[in-house]
């Protein structure tokens, strides 16, 4: 879905948020968004992790 965006989609994105949110508050949206994925990347890695033990453990 992403993939499909393109460059002036993109421009497209960022003015919009520009207009909603204002110049002063895209920082904080981008750190906010940036930590949340940082987060969300660290628990599918534990998840995946806890999965492979799982059946580490399993085999034997």
């Amino acid at each position: 879905m992403l993939s499909n965006i393109g460059v002036p989609g993109l421009l497209l994105i960022l003015i919009i948020a520009l207009v909603i949110f204002g110049p002063a508050k895209l920082p904080e949206i981008g750190k906010a968004f940036g930590s949340s994925l940082k987060e969300f990347k660290k628990a599918a890695g534990d998840m995946m992790s806890d999965d492979q033990s799982t059946k580490d453990k399993n085999e034997k």
